[in-house]
C-alpha cells in the first residue's frame, strides 16, 4: 500500500514537536512523532523499523489523525473493571493471614470456599501487599513451651543482681557458646533480580568460641578448634575467675556440659573462690544478653565470604576484641 502525500500545518507541526520533545504522556510522544515521520517524507515501512511498531499500527496512527486531529494521540479514560475483593473480603484476608501462616494459594481456597469468591493467586498476592503483609520466613516458637513464672521469677532475680552490681559486691557475666564455619551461614541481602549471591560452600573444622558479657563493660572469650565439652567450660571458668578477680555470678542455659557430673568437683572448688552459677528457666534465650551479640557477630559483623583457618581465626579474634570499642551493647 502507498500513502498519498501527508498534510500538516506548520502549526500542527509545531505543536506535535512540542508533544515529542515536552510531552508527558510517553504514548502521545511515540504516536506524535510517528506522524512528523509521515511528514518528513518516510514512508510506513521505514516508520516501522524506526519504531519497532507493527505496520498496521503506523497506518492506522495516521488514519486516526486524519480523523480525529489532535485527539487521537491520546487515550481515552477507561472506567476498568470493579474491584473483585470488596472491603469485607480485605478484611477476612487480613484475619486469615494474621492468625495463620497461609500461602496465596491457601487463601484463594478459602475465599471459593467460605466466600464465594473466584480469584486469582495474583490479586491475593496484590491484595495482601496493599493491606501491608510480606513474603517471609516463619519461625519457631518456644514461647509457649516455657514456665511464664519461673520466667517472670528469673527477670525478677536477674535485677536483684545488679542492684548488687551496682553496689560492687560482685560482678554479673552472661556465658554462652557459638561455633564459626569457614562458609558464612546464608543470610538475607540485596540482590539484582534474577540473581542470588553466592560463596563456596568449604567445608572444614568449625571455630568454637566461648563468651562472657561481663557488668563491667567487657567481654571474656576463648576460640578454640575443637568441641566445647564440659571440661573446657569449667576450665574456662577459671580463666574468668582469675580475670575478673571479684565474686562472680555467672547466668548461663541448661546445656548438659554446663552440668556435667564429671566437672562437679571442680566447680565446688571455684564456687568457694566466689563463682556461682545461674541456670536460666527453660525456653528463654531472651534472659542471656550474650545470645543476641554472639547472633550478631554471625550474621552481620562477620563479612559474607568463604574463609580459610587463619582468615577465619582473624577475623572472629578481630571482631570479639572490638567489643565495647567498635562494637557497644548495652548491659
Amino acid at each position: 500500500m502507498k500513502l498519498s502525500y501527508f498534510e500538516l500545518s506548520a502549526i500542527d507541526r509545531a505543536k506535535l514537536q512540542q508533544i515529542v520533545a515536552k510531552g508527558r504522556d510517553w504514548q502521545a510522544r511515540h504516536r506524535a512523532q510517528t506522524l512528523l515521520y509521515f511528514k518528513d517524507g518516510l514512508s510506513a515501512k521505514a516508520i516501522v523499523a524506526l519504531q519497532d511498531l507493527n505496520i498496521d499500527t503506523v497506518y492506522d496512527r495516521r488514519k486516526n489523525w486524519l480523523s480525529k486531529g489532535f485527539a487521537a494521540l491520546y487515550d481515552r479514560h477507561r472506567s476498568g473493571a470493579p474491584p473483585k475483593l470488596n472491603a469485607i473480603h480485605l478484611e477476612q484476608i487480613t484475619i486469615w493471614a494474621e492468625k495463620e501462616a497461609l500461602t496465596a494459594p491457601a487463601i484463594v481456597a478459602r475465599l471459593k470456599e467460605e466466600c464465594n469468591v473466584n480469584v486469582s493467586v495474583g490479586t491475593v498476592t496484590n491484595a495482601l501487599i496493599a493491606l501491608g503483609f510480606v513474603w517471609k520466613r516463619t519461625r519457631l516458637w518456644l514461647k509457649k513451651k516455657r514456665d511464664e513464672v519461673r520466667f517472670r521469677q528469673a527477670q525478677l532475680e536477674i535485677e536483684l543482681m545488679k542492684d548488687e552490681v551496682e553496689r560492687d559486691e560482685r560482678i554479673l557475666a552472661f556465658v554462652d557458646e557459638t561455633g564459626f564455619a569457614l562458609a558464612q551461614p546464608n543470610r538475607s541481602a540485596w540482590t539484582p533480580i534474577g540473581k542470588c549471591h553466592k560463596i563456596d560452600a568449604n567445608r572444614g573444622k568449625r571455630l568454637n568460641v566461648i563468651g562472657a558479657m561481663l557488668s563491667t563493660g567487657d567481654l571474656f572469650s576463648v576460640a578454640l578448634w575443637q568441641t566445647t565439652d564440659s571440661l573446657i567450660f569449667t576450665g574456662f571458668l577459671g580463666l574468668l575467675m582469675n580475670y575478673v578477680g571479684k565474686p562472680l555470678t555467672v547466668i548461663l542455659d541448661n546445656a548438659s556440659f554446663h552440668k556435667a557430673k564429671a566437672v562437679q568437683p571442680m566447680l565446688k572448688v571455684l564456687a568457694q573462690k566466689g563463682l556461682t552459677l545461674y541456670f536460666l528457666p527453660f525456653y528463654s534465650p531472651e534472659l542471656n544478653r550474650i545470645e543476641k551479640y554472639l547472633h550478631k557477630v554471625k550474621y552481620e559483623l562477620m563479612e559474607f565470604k568463604t574463609r580459610n583457618e587463619k582468615t577465619l581465626e582473624e577475623d572472629v579474634r578481630k571482631i570479639l576484641a572490638g567489643f565495647g570499642t567498635d562494637y557497644v551493647m548495652t548491659f
